[in-house]
């Protein structure tokens, strides 16, 4: 078992823990040992909290040896991303003025992580603030792709993608606002789930501050994994009322719209005009579409909801851009309000100096964009609905690294130079939807880069996207292992 413990599922070290064919201690000391060997060329990993980990391991040994209940992540070793905070644990963000900032509680989804019986022992890596799609940052430095070292392996939640990808931990918890789960998942070969909003709480997320009690609009909290059924175990670990909510209600997620491939009504929107997906992306997913079609599924490649892509995107930044202004101080965001360029940059600087007016204005068209979502997988008396939606995660796989500063940076689509912008237009329609998505990796491309599919359900129809992930994983190959992991 040791030799290949390291690709163990969360759920299925859990049991192997349980039974006592291996030992929380011994997982931990595995992981620790491959992350010292394997991890240099990486930089996943950023930050060890050993001596509480090993005292949590032991405690969780004896409890197995006592025959005490057990959580459903009973003594699993799993690295937590930097953004949350982790009680007597320095937690950065990537900030330097927080390189030293050791919190006093853990954030609310580590707290129910631990609650279930994980054992977190190390932190890994981000940008600044979790506000890129690359991570780096002055703190911790640079972490690259396991697949090939000179990409990124997204972000924000990279480092959690590229210590899944490479054996370091089993589980992780990701965060998303632009595509934060989903991109490294895409990039980095490995499964991420992004939560209906607000089903999952992310209180002491950096950011905001450390303090803060608010949690910014279309951000979430969810799992990222190697298998669907950590991920949706992460889910139901983590998810539930907030703070505020608890003393009112619980959740109670609906079952999976059908559990047979042959019943599943699957819509796919592969391209767009407005934001062409590269040759292989669209090979990638096409293959898939014509996989669940000969299993017996139902697909249409021509159905839409009503709204256009671009249309999406735009409401999409309005709302994103707001929700990222409270880090800015008033001056610096009037002084944003007065830039009338039109480059990414000045889209971006407006976007986030905007007016409680325009902010109104963007909140109602999101509620359109929300009824035409229901409309499209709820169906009419003479149109049935679809379960679940497949798009591209982005219109190509990984990207190189580019330090220059973000907005100003371009990026290669099949060719042609575009707006590091156009990056977002894939992620937009899920994020301003509040919708749920699950990415699971479908293919490579012609360098071997992993591709993901976002697999789009209805609100709060979590069970489901992940239901249809795997019918999916069960068509594919599951996540690539990189060849730096042997």
């Amino acid at each position: 078992m040791s030799d290949e413990l390291h690709w163990m599922s969360a759920g299925q070290l859990a049991t192997a823990i349980a039974a006592g064919e291996v030992t929380s201690s011994e997982a931990l000391e595995h992981l620790v040992a491959r992350i010292k060997r394997l991890d240099g060329p990486i930089n996943a990993v950023v930050h060890w909290d050993l001596d509480r980990a090993r005292r949590e391991a032991a405690a969780a040994d004896a409890a197995v040896a006592r025959g005490d209940t057990l959580g459903p992540l009973h003594g699993v070793p799993m690295t937590i991303k930097d953004s949350f905070q982790t009680e007597g644990c320095v937690t950065t963000s990537g900030a330097p003025e927080l390189a030293d900032h050791v919190p006093t509680a853990d954030a609310a989804p580590v707290a129910r992580l631990r609650e279930a019986g994980a054992v977190v022992f190390a932190k890994t890596n981000l940008p600044i603030y979790a506000g890129d799609i690359q991570s780096y940052n002055d703190v911790y430095g640079t972490t690259n792709n396991p697949h090939d070292v000179e990409r990124t392996p997204g972000g924000s939640s990279g480092g959690s993608a590229a210590a899944l990808a490479m054996g370091f931990t089993p589980i992780e918890l990701g965060s998303d606002i632009g595509g934060s789960i989903r991109v490294p998942a895409h990039y980095s070969g490995v499964m991420g789930h992004k939560p209906s909003f607000g089903i999952v709480p992310s209180h002491g997320q950096i950011p905001g501050a450390p303090g803060t009690l608010s949690q910014a609009d279309l951000a979430v909290s969810g799992p990222l994994a190697r298998t669907v059924d950590d991920l949706e175990l992460g889910l139901d670990v983590m998810a539930g009322p907030d703070r505020w909510m608890s003393p009112a209600w619980q959740l109670d997620l609906p079952a999976p719209r059908t559990t047979v491939v042959g019943d599943l009504r699957i819509a796919a929107w592969v391209d767009d005009e407005y934001c062409p997906v590269d040759d292989d992306t669209a090979g990638v997913l096409t293959e898939l579409c014509t996989a669940l079609a000969d299993a017996g599924a139902s697909v249409d490649r021509a159905a839409r909801p009503a709204f256009t892509l671009e249309y999406a995107h735009g409401v999409f930044d309005a709302l994103l851009f707001a929700a990222l202004a409270g880090g800015h101080s008033r001056d610096k965001i009037e002084h944003m309000a007065t830039d009338t360029s039109d480059t990414a940059m000045g889209r971006v600087k407006r976007g986030t100096a905007a007016r409680h007016r325009n902010w109104l204005s963007a909140h109602e068209r999101q509620l359109q964009l929300r009824a035409k979502w229901a409309g499209f997988f709820s169906g009419t008396d003479d149109e049935p609905g679809f379960d679940a939606l497949l798009m591209p995660v982005h219109p190509r796989a990984a990207i190189a690294h580019d330090h220059s500063p973000q907005w100003e940076r371009t990026v290669e689509i099949g060719g042609v130079e575009k707006s590091y912008l156009d990056l977002f237009a894939w992620i937009a329609p899920v994020g301003v939807g509040y919708l749920p998505a699950t990415v699971v990796p479908i293919g490579v491309d012609r360098d071997g880069l992993p591709i993901g599919v976002q697999i789009v359900g209805p609100f709060l129809h979590d069970r489901t996207t992940l239901e249809v992930a795997r019918h999916i994983t069960a068509l594919t190959e599951g996540c690539p292992r990189p060849s730096l992991a042997d």
